[in-house]
């Protein structure tokens, strides 16, 4: 029979179950974090969920990349001395902040949310790239830009890549993928900031 844990208040119990809906996070992992809340100063746990509170109410995506911002136009976007002229094309938030992580890009970036995914039900439709191929068009010269597809190294994120490529070749801008320092597979969450920042600086031109 399995293990269920009993608990003295029911509000405990509804913590619990809020604390165990996050990801990695299992019921005795949760009851030990509500009761660590429990024996914290009352100022202190106000503090934590008004964080929680603030982030989910008031947190935006800007509106060219879609990274997470304070302002309808990111910190990154809006910063003058980056190159607004390189986009770094990314699966998620997470890895804009790897990349930004070793300080060898200096360029501006356009999130995807995801990646071409059949099995998970992700079509192209459910990504940004309509948004990536408008801001291409859009460009002066889009001849004289960069996109550099900086996507996973597995079957989806060589998909996505080609998608990507075939939505904005027509325009002429000069697309590069990531050298690869990065194995077949590898996701730019996961990789130290030295490998990943060798395989921006050695990028190379995109092979479809």
């Amino acid at each position: 029979m399995p293990y269920k844990e009993t608990y003295p208040s029911a509000l405990l119990s509804d913590a619990v179950e809020a604390i165990s809906s996050l990801p990695g996070v299992g019921r005795r992992s949760a009851l030990r974090l509500a009761l660590h809340l429990l024996k914290q100063p009352s100022e202190n746990v106000h503090h934590f969920t008004g964080a929680i509170d603030a982030l989910r109410d008031n947190v935006c995506y800007c509106k060219r990349c879609r990274m997470i911002s304070d302002d309808e136009i990111c910190s990154i976007c809006s910063d003058k001395s980056r190159d607004q002229r390189t986009i770094c094309v990314v699966e998620s938030v997470r890895d804009v902040m790897s990349i930004e992580a070793t300080g060898q890009y200096h360029g501006v970036y356009h999130v995807l949310g995801g990646i071409i995914s059949p099995i998970a039900g992700v079509g192209p439709s459910d990504l940004t790239i309509s948004e990536l191929a408008g801001r291409v068009k859009a460009l002066e010269d889009p001849s004289s830009a960069e996109i550099i597809l900086a996507l996973s190294g597995d079957v989806e994120g060589e998909t996505t890549a080609f998608y990507v490529y075939r939505q904005i070749e027509e325009t002429g801008v000069r697309v590069s993928t990531l050298a690869r320092g990065l194995g077949f597979g590898d996701d730019l969450e996961y990789a130290d900031s030295l490998t990943l920042g060798r395989s921006i600086t050695n990028r190379q031109v995109f092979k479809p």
